[in-house]
């Protein structure tokens, strides 16, 4: 049986998560500032860490797959859910522009990139599926760790998005 997941797909994923997650912080902005946990490696010392690396992430994969400088985005203020929510849609609006301006020929041309100390050769395909897999990863720890603070989200899995149209819906 022949079946697609395209990268419209991720998109419109991660965007419909996206919304379920700031209307979650809405209700409760101090939801940012819950624990990491100890057994972290230090990069997230709260879920407002983690959230903002999600979109740290995918405008410097861009910025990167675009030649330019990497923004340096340490000093935002990871308990401010408005510069949040503007950091996710600047680095999403450059992913979307990334997707219509990226040269067709050179989506499958391997590059080099250093990422953190890690030298990575692959293509700017790959990149792109990473960075919506990244993200998608990155949101089911934030989940748990609320889950661990006793505040669980919504059901977000992809059986309850509006990708491919029918949604999972409680039974109560």
């Amino acid at each position: 049986m022949p079946l697609s997941l395209t990268v419209d797909d991720l998109l419109e994923y991660t965007a419909w998560q996206r919304g379920k997650w700031f209307d979650f912080f809405r209700e409760q902005p101090s939801r940012l500032a819950l624990s990491g946990g100890p057994h972290g490696d230090g990069r997230f010392g709260i879920v407002g860490d983690a959230v903002k690396h999600i979109f740290s992430a995918e405008l410097r994969y861009v910025q990167r797959l675009r030649n330019v400088p990497l923004s340096d985005l340490a000093a935002l203020d990871s308990t401010d859910l408005a510069l949040l929510e503007s950091l996710g849609n600047d680095s999403r609006g450059s992913l979307r522009h990334l997707l219509i301006e990226f040269p067709q020929q050179e989506w499958d041309s391997p590059r080099e990139f250093i990422i953190l100390t890690m030298r990575v050769v692959t293509t700017p395909k790959k990149i792109v599926v990473h960075t919506l897999m990244h993200e998608i990863r990155h949101w089911a720890q934030i989940a748990t760790l609320c889950r661990i603070n006793g505040d669980a989200p919504a059901f977000q899995d992809f059986l309850a998005s509006p990708v491919w149209g029918e949604t999972a819906q409680g039974t109560s």
